[in-house]
């Protein structure tokens, strides 16, 4: 077949598989236009025609708008740079739609109401910079002003949560929720209680404590007792809590005694609250870290170890 055959618009849709209507369309829009016209006034079309059709199809598929389309075709735009520019707009999207179902699937789970539903989807659109904001805010609030240590420019790194750019669902879900706790004036409170602890015990003590450091102490100590079962109300318990208080007095500078005792066992008592231990379990998933063994077991067992000696 030489480049001189022309087809009519039946012939063209036997060939490309469109219907006459489709071709007629573009055909009236100049996208293909006509090579000739029959004696009886029919359209006629060459061999590129075939092509063109092809390609339009193609990018029609693809989600690309007529304009563009016939820009593409008669080569008035680089059809690499509109596909770059196609596939950006189509990851944008992409990104939408994953956080209207994040939120969606969280409003089902946890059966929000309506004034809830729109305080997720508020905190899931929020942008990079705002989110920043957001959570700095958090941050200020519970260590504004206490002294700005090493160990607490750690801490403040360590509780900072980074949503990636292509974020998975289950991320989504789990920074909505971590952004409302850290709106909530109640959890708040309960970290700058922690922060205020620990500022007072760096200031009598002179000595950089992270906060981690208690935290290992308590699961080094009392997590093997907790696993061979004993008892911490027991005698058994006793050579355990010594071990553990006087590295926590070694830690905070501070002699062991029943003092710092009851003060461990207070302080222990809110680094257990499950709403901190839920905060770090939403973090590790915004950022994507290995999920961490729950430590409310050892730290119950820490504590109630602690309220036995103070006890007696």
């Amino acid at each position: 077949m030489d480049g001189e055959t022309l087809y009519s618009i039946g012939e063209l849709a036997r060939r490309t598989g469109l219907t006459v209507k489709t071709i007629r369309f573009y055909s009236d829009r100049g996208i293909v236009a006509p090579t000739d016209r029959s004696p009886a006034g029919y359209r006629l079309y060459s061999v590129d025609a075939v092509a063109r059709l092809d390609l339009v199809r193609t990018l029609r598929e693809l989600g690309l708008d007529l304009p563009t389309i016939r820009k593409v075709v008669d080569r008035e735009l680089s059809l690499p740079e509109v596909a770059a520019a196609h596939a950006e707009a189509l990851t944008a999207q992409i990104r939408v739609l994953r956080l209207r179902r994040a939120v969606l699937t969280a409003v089902a789970e946890r059966g929000s109401t309506p004034e809830e539903t729109e305080l997720m989807h508020q905190l899931a659109q929020l942008s990079e910079d705002e989110r920043r904001r957001l959570i700095g805010d958090f941050l200020d609030a519970v260590f504004g002003g206490l002294d700005p240590t090493p160990a607490f420019a750690g801490v403040m790194r360590s509780m900072t949560p980074e949503l990636p750019d292509d974020p998975e669902a289950e991320q989504v879900q789990a920074w909505v929720e971590l952004a409302e706790m850290s709106l909530d004036p109640g959890f708040r409170v309960l970290m700058r209680r922690m922060a205020e602890d620990q500022a007072a015990e760096q200031s009598r003590s002179g000595v950089t404590v992270p906060r981690r450091g208690i935290a290992a102490a308590v699961r080094d100590q009392a997590g093997p007792a907790l696993t061979a079962g004993i008892d911490p109300a027991s005698p058994q318990a006793d050579p355990i809590v010594a071990a553990l208080t006087a590295h926590c007095a070694h830690l905070v500078g501070r002699p062991d005694g029943i003092e710092l005792r009851r003060r461990l066992a207070t302080r222990l008592e809110s680094m257990n609250d499950p709403r901190r231990e839920r905060y770090l379990q939403l973090l590790a998933v915004v950022n994507g870290w290995p999920a961490t063994e729950s430590q409310a077991p050892v730290f119950d067992w820490s504590v109630q170890a602690l309220r036995a000696q103070t006890q007696q």
